[in-house]
């Protein structure tokens, strides 16, 4: 039996302020394509359907649309929530959708799986969706304890296995979102929690056929029965590789093969890295010029109109960063601003100056900050000069403190002439 394994499609996302529901579109038709080609049983989405717990119409129809085109290529759906959907509004029709072999999961429930009858001779398979399961909201041990990411988990999968094991000789798929240990991360998944604890160990999934992982956007295989299969559009630019979904074959004798299939769809990103002359010459970046780009700028200033030149080559420059080259031994001066010694103002200006060039500075920048440091400290003398004449003249009347100009205490205020 062959399971299409998908996760993280994020519809509703928006990449640096450019939305990329076409390209979320063009990405799931190509999913769908590929559950058609392949034949499969049935397609599992392993969480983050949305971009977040209130998603936008468009992100809402686009879901519906896919789920009715992925259903009518005759493969049962299961899907489950992911920590950035909301599982009353995802599964709010899950019993009314089964009926049709959609499945949209957003509670655990070990006592209803979706069971997909044998066409190969083989046991059945049974599907268990796992959405979620948010630690905070469970309840605490007996020892009083707040239960962490490994236990919930751990907890959900012993229940899957008691089911299992009452049902008798079966293939098993779970459906889960979480965070397996040794797995690599990219830049564009919220944390589950901080520090590391919201690590789960491969061993919770032992005695799993196959473990349809969602969560982290790379695609990755941490064994032949525990995969990720990666979101469907690259979501940072961390992300480089080509997105991807997984053609499961759960054959018979309860062995797995497993297909990566590239989707060849969205934009792709790029990270493009020099000084503004050369990157809009360098023939090297020709193949950035179709994708979402991120500009780091060596230059020793950023030039004028920089983000606008840029785009006259890669139209899809999203983000310009400033990486002024340094140089050692030119920041003496903040060292010792900071160690509380005594610095004198242009020096330090001198050494701010070096540091942001990445250079020494030169006589003549050097000669234009004395020069504006001295018209600075004449003009503050001049100003020095005018307060003592101002308080040494006896016919200056001193101005009323603040406040002092309204009616003196004992006024009557509320009289009326």
């Amino acid at each position: 039996m062959k399971v299409l394994h998908t996760s993280d499609w994020h519809l509703g996302r928006v990449f640096h302020g450019a939305s990329l529901l076409a390209e979320q579109q063009q990405a799931l038709a190509r999913v769908v394509d590929v559950a058609a080609d392949a034949g499969v049983d049935v397609v599992v989405v392993s969480g983050d359907l949305y971009d977040r717990a209130i998603p936008p119409a468009d992100a809402v129809d686009l879901l519906a649309d896919v789920l009715g085109a992925l259903r009518a290529t005759g493969a049962q759906v299961v899907a489950i929530t992911g920590n950035h959907d909301s599982p009353n509004r995802v599964g709010a029709f899950d019993a009314l959708l089964r009926a049709g072999g959609v499945t949209l999961r957003g509670r655990f429930d070990p006592s209803a799986p979706v069971v997909v009858p044998a066409t190969d001779g083989g046991p059945d398979l049974v599907v268990h969706p796992v959405p979620y399961l948010e630690p905070l909201a469970a309840a605490r041990g007996d020892d009083g304890a707040r239960p962490t990411q490994h236990r919930v988990v751990a907890d959900a999968l012993d229940a899957v296995r008691a089911d299992l094991a009452a049902r008798g000789p079966a293939r098993s798929v779970v459906v889960a979102h979480a965070f397996v240990a040794g797995a690599a991360p990219s830049d564009s998944e919220r944390e589950l929690t901080v520090g590391g604890v919201d690590r789960v160990p491969e061993s919770v999934f032992d005695g799993i056929t196959y473990a349809a992982l969602g969560h982290l956007h790379r695609a990755q295989e941490l064994s032949a029965r525990v995969a990720y299969s990666g979101s469907i559009l690259p979501y940072s630019f961390s992300e480089t590789g080509s997105p991807s979904v997984r053609v499961v074959d759960l054959r018979p004798d309860g062995s797995v093969a497993s297909e990566v299939v590239d989707l060849g769809a969205g934009r792709g990103v790029a990270t493009v890295r020099g000084r503004l002359d050369d990157l809009l010459t360098d023939p090297s970046h020709t193949a950035a010029e179709g994708r979402w780009v991120r500009v780091q700028l060596t230059d020793e200033v950023v030039p004028r109109l920089a983000m606008d030149r840029l785009r006259d080559r890669f139209p899809h420059a999203v983000v310009l960063e400033h990486d002024s080259p340094r140089s050692a031994g030119t920041d003496d001066d903040l060292r010792r601003r900071a160690a509380g010694e005594p610095v004198a103002p242009v020096d330090l200006a001198r050494a701010f100056l070096a540091d942001r060039l990445g250079r020494p500075v030169d006589a003549a920048e050097a000669g234009h900050l004395h020069d504006a440091f001295d018209a600075v400290e004449a003009a503050r003398r001049e100003l020095g000069d005018v307060v003592v004449d101002v308080a040494a003249d006896p016919s200056v009347e001193e101005a009323p403190p603040s406040g002092a100009d309204g009616p003196a205490d004992g006024d009557d205020v509320g009289a009326v002439a």
